[in-house]
């Protein structure tokens, strides 16, 4: 199975941009898009039903803001928008699918920067989100998990991890709670087939034009539970793909 995330940054300007010619072509079993900032019933049935995939939708409460999406050709056991708890099921930032083979949360984690509040926010919904898997494990279930975690987990996954060391996406503690998914036996596919890799990132800043020259951060993952790495087979980021501040990443996953 090839699994693709990407934070779209708005469906609606992705798609003027090329993303249906873009989920056609790369012929992704699952897509799991994160920003999408839209409900289903304000866009073009072009972008609700993609020939070859059935479409799957967790937006905000409020309009134009937040939201995920998952576009699949294996049709999943079952779909839930959220994980259970309201305050961060309201925002829309979780869609969970039940395939044979493992438990999928397409996620749009909560960035810290705009205020004290909404860093507490964010690290709140990293513990509940934790939570919530590891009561999962206990079930036997193994996860994958994808998306936007707005957070970069070593200074590898940045280009400036001094500049950036007081600022929210590389803070120690969002930073330690990286390590904590760590340390509970979650593997960070890309980082576990290129170890070292430098200058691999997933997000640029598009104001001062930090793409071009390859200035950003890595912080949209792939991460699965340890018992399902056997089966992964390859891990990559798709920095080429234009039409949004981020690009997407993706892996292969033996059926």
């Amino acid at each position: 199975m090839k699994l693709l995330s990407w934070n779209v940054n708005g469906i609606r300007a992705a798609a003027k941009k090329g993303f249906i010619d873009w989920i056609q072509k790369g012929k992704a079993d699952v897509v799991g898009l994160q920003e999408t900032k839209a409900h289903p019933g304000q866009l073009e049935p072009a972008l609700r039903d993609v020939p070859g995939y059935e479409s799957h939708w967790s937006s905000a409460e409020k309009k134009g803001y937040s939201g995920v999406t998952l576009y699949t050709r294996v049709k999943p056991l079952a779909v839930a928008p959220g994980f259970g708890i309201p305050r961060f099921d309201g925002e829309g930032r979780t869609i969970v699918a039940e395939f044979p083979q493992f438990t999928l949360f397409n996620v749009y984690f909560p960035n810290g920067k705009m205020s004290p509040e909404r860093l507490k926010y964010k690290m709140d919904f990293y513990e509940a989100i934790l939570d919530h898997w590891e009561k999962l494990r206990k079930k036997g279930k193994r996860i994958v998990f994808c998306g936007d975690v707005n957070t970069a987990h070593k200074e590898i996954d940045l280009a400036r991890p001094k500049e950036n060391s007081k600022i929210s996406g590389f803070l120690p503690e969002e930073r330690a709670w990286l390590d904590k998914v760590v340390s509970k036996g979650y593997v960070d596919v890309f980082r576990h087939f290129y170890p070292d890799k430098k200058d691999a990132y997933s997000w640029w800043d598009q104001l001062s034009r930090a793409r071009e020259r390859n200035v950003g951060w890595r912080i949209d993952y792939f991460f699965v539970s340890e018992d399902l790495l056997p089966k992964v087979k390859k891990a990559w980021i798709s920095s080429e793909v234009p039409g949004s501040d981020h690009c997407p990443v993706g892996i292969e996953i033996e059926a």
